[in-house]
């Protein structure tokens, strides 16, 4: 597929809306921790041979893993049929120069940090929270070890993030966004354009709700209005889409992708992929074959107690939410995202704090809406056993939009934040809709 860069359309866009400053970079991402790390339950609850053969093919898959400045080089999980013990932070990052796809999504000059997707899954393991931070979020870059060995380098006052892993890799990405959030990072992954093909093929698509017709010559996505399930190919033109949704803006596809995390999330919940050891185990196969691990998370055992912490997670404890910023700065921040301080530091205190909370009416975010006459999938609280307390079942199911069933049951509400929740059910708007 060709990579179309006339710059005609810029004529159309609105004003203020930060954008890339080299050649379009249209990179996604999306199937997150919660597949990487549920998918890799394998078929460890079935019969001892067939999980020892499964876990010995995805273990060989994963190569030895980055190494992580802080942190250790990874320890084996012991009962790896037992659930993760505490919380935990993981970063997923895609990349937009994967040597093995070629020149098909166009040629590049350089590998960037395009998506950023920091999933904190709290103590209790009864939320969680997956930030998606903008490309172009202006932010210090560390002084970090270069991959070679050779060095550090240079510490840089106020870069676009994304320009964090031409600085040092994997690693890089992880320190800068430690000092961005003030979260400590224990995981890390980095997957391809492949890996998203393949983990999508594996999960036997997932069903995405588009307001009215989606066209993008970019990426070669056609959608017509409704709904349509997507995989392979398809699935990735619409996850890299910016052209086509929303604002042309990269803050408008975060928020179209949500539209597909949320769905993802719902469809792995509704058609039991986290107790198939058939889709586990191509899903592991998958996700260990297109990605980069960080050596704290290179190994099978963690990566399924990971899985078995996150399935019984209810769908309207689950947040996906953009990190917030405004695209009407001025000096270092013209033409990018500056940082809204105080509502990020509302924000980082309720995960840091493991607090459950949900996000104001009308919170989508410029490229979804919510879909028509939708409702929100009921809360699996009380399904779920046991759970911890502080996990609360919604007494019913809330209008998508509307805040989460946790809101009603004392959670705090973050207004001005953008995003949803996995249950809210919503449809990504087209380019000037």
């Amino acid at each position: 597929m060709n990579d179309v860069r006339d710059r005609s359309h810029r004529l159309n866009r609105a004003d203020g809306i930060a954008r890339h400053g080299r050649l379009p970079r249209r990179s996604p991402w999306g199937t997150l921790a919660k597949v990487l790390s549920g998918t890799l339950a394998v078929a460890l609850v079935g019969s001892a041979s067939v999980a020892a053969i499964a876990a010995k093919q995805v273990t060989d898959d994963l190569g030895e893993g980055v190494q992580i400045q802080g942190q250790p080089a990874v320890q084996p999980a012991g009962d790896v049929l037992s659930a993760y013990q505490g919380g935990f932070n993981m970063l997923v990052v895609g990349t937009d120069n994967d040597p093995a796809q070629g020149t098909q999504y166009g040629a590049r000059d350089a590998t960037l940090n395009d998506v950023n997707i920091l999933l904190h899954v709290s103590a209790d393991h009864t939320n969680a929270t997956a930030v998606s931070i903008p490309r172009d979020l202006v932010t210090p870059i560390p002084a970090c070890e270069k991959p070679d060995g050779s060095g550090t380098t240079s510490a840089m006052a106020a870069r676009p993030i994304n320009d964090a892993w031409g600085e040092g890799g994997l690693n890089c990405v992880v320190q800068t966004v430690q000092g961005l959030t003030g979260l400590d990072v224990q995981y890390s992954a980095a997957v391809s354009f492949n890996g998203v093909i393949e983990m999508s093929n594996a999960i036997g698509g997932v069903p995405v709700c588009v307001a009215s017709p989606i066209t993008d010559r970019y990426t070669g996505l056609d959608l017509p209005a409704g709904t349509t399930t997507l995989q392979g190919e398809q699935a990735l033109e619409f996850l890299r889409t910016r052209h086509g949704v929303g604002d042309g803006s990269d803050l408008g596809r975060i928020s179209s992708q949500q539209v597909f995390l949320s769905s993802l999330l719902r469809t792995v919940k509704s058609n039991e992929t986290l107790t198939s050891p058939a889709t586990l185990y191509k899903l592991a196969r998958a996700a260990a074959s297109n990605m980069q691990l960080s050596q704290s998370l290179n190994d099978v055992g963690t990566m399924v107690q990971m899985g078995r912490a996150l399935q019984d997670l209810p769908l309207d404890q689950v947040n996906f939410v953009q990190y917030p910023g405004t695209t009407s700065g001025t000096g270092v921040y013209a033409g990018k995202v500056q940082p809204t301080k105080y509502l990020a530091d509302e924000l980082f205190a309720a995960i840091a704090a493991d607090k459950s909370f949900s996000l104001g009416a009308g919170s989508t975010g410029i490229g979804s809406e919510s879909a028509p006459g939708a409702t929100a999938a009921p809360s699996e609280s009380a399904a779920a056993a046991p759970v911890a307390p502080s996990a609360r079942a919604a007494p019913e199911a809330p209008e998508a939009g509307a805040p989460s069933a946790s809101a009603s049951a004392g959670a705090a509400t973050i207004e001005g934040l953008q995003g949803q929740s996995a249950a809210q059910e919503t449809c990504s708007k087209a380019f000037g809709s």
